[in-house]
């Protein structure tokens, strides 16, 4: 995909949806959405702000697709509404569901609670929400939690204050629970993917070209490299004995808009889309992999710094090759950690990848 290409999962053409953006046109809410890049705002078709300039729209048949690569959805236009008045009943009552989990981030809620709260057995409310969202609702729970816990540190005075803020009753609640991440059973990690199927496909970015894996948990592998069998051997070596699956999946609109989502805030400024994870390490691994995916875009730290806000000062050295045993490239924001010095260190991907990510993430810093 060209970059100047916008990116769409909805089936109207591309210049009949633009163009009912350039109208307002109330016709055709509820039929697709549109995300800005520049703005990381995820809007309804007749949104009375000003169109964006059409490179800089991303077109989304459902809205927690568009949710689900970043965009966080329009104050002006609502289209959460939009969903609500095209959707049945139950559809509905798992978006009240989604409210109410999203309200009530910080507190667990059972299964069997929910169902009493919204009328439905716990094993069917389970199945209606993962078919309407994807997820379960432990975690999407979990993900609204570690949500606002990203929000608290943009104005908390600390990493810690943040932690309670949003709810956490400790650092490692935050860092520590590799469950949390860790898709693939730890047995079927320990013997190298026996029994999964991990879907890949490759294309090329701004940063080179790049392969993303897959698992049903989220994705296990992206990483830059110089050709494609190159890449297809690397991701082998780390799932020696997983079944790998691309003619179904090379041209699938999910891989294809991942890496289409990832490249634009790679060259765009685009929000860092919050695709699911499927992370797979040791528990201090995953620990340091978690607070990496907690840092705020543009900005940096030492590897002491890690270590500090781990609960593992002693572990500088650990917590580098934490970093250098990141299989997801840019996702999990390894390229965030410097030396002491201020030096770049190492990267997995080059050191020139290294810096073309972090200029670009101190260019759409806000200034203060």
């Amino acid at each position: 995909m060209s970059k100047s290409t916008p990116s769409t999962t909805a089936a109207l053409p591309l210049s009949e949806m633009q163009q009912a953006v350039k109208n307002h046109d109330a016709r055709y809410d509820g039929r697709f959405y549109y995300g800005v890049v520049t703005t990381g705002i995820v809007c309804r078709p007749s949104c009375p702000a000003k169109p964006a300039q059409p490179d800089k729209m991303r077109f989304f048949t459902q809205l927690p697709d568009a949710l689900l690569m970043g965009f966080r959805p329009c104050q002006r236009c609502n289209p959460s509404l939009t969903l609500q008045d095209n959707t049945d009943n139950k559809k509905q009552r798992m978006i009240a569901l989604a409210n109410h989990l999203k309200e009530h981030a910080e507190h667990p809620i059972s299964l069997k609670q929910l169902g009493e709260q919204f009328a439905m057995s716990p094993s069917r409310l389970q199945k209606a929400f993962k078919a309407t969202f994807g997820i379960s609702p432990k975690a999407y729970q979990s993900a609204m939690q570690m949500a606002r816990f990203k929000s608290a540190l943009q104005h908390a005075a600390s990493v810690t204050d943040a932690i309670y803020e949003a709810g956490f009753s400790s650092s490692s609640r935050v860092y520590g629970e590799a469950s949390r991440q860790l898709g693939m059973k730890p047995n079927a990690y320990r013997t190298g993917g026996k029994g999964e199927q991990i879907h890949y496909a490759c294309r090329q970015t701004s940063l080179g070209l790049m392969l993303m894996a897959a698992t049903d948990q989220g994705v296990c592998f992206a990483q830059f490299g110089g050709g494609e069998q190159e890449l297809i051997d690397q991701l082998k070596g780390e799932f020696p004995h997983a079944e790998f699956r691309l003619s179904q999946q090379q041209h699938s609109p999910a891989l294809s808009n991942w890496i289409a989502a990832l490249d634009a805030h790679m060259s765009e400024g685009a929000p860092r889309p919050d695709l699911p994870l499927d992370l797979r390490g040791t528990a201090f691994q995953i620990k340091v992999w978690q607070f990496l995916l907690s840092m705020q875009s543009g900005t940096t730290c030492s590897y002491q710094q890690l270590a500090n806000n781990i609960d593992h000062a002693k572990a500088v050295r650990a917590v580098g090759t934490a970093c250098g045993k990141n299989r997801i490239a840019v996702l999990v924001p390894c390229h965030r950690v410097l030396r002491s010095d201020g030096g770049l260190g190492g990267y997995r991907w080059g050191l020139a990848r290294k810096q073309a990510l972090l200029t670009a993430e101190q260019a759409k810093k806000p200034a203060k």
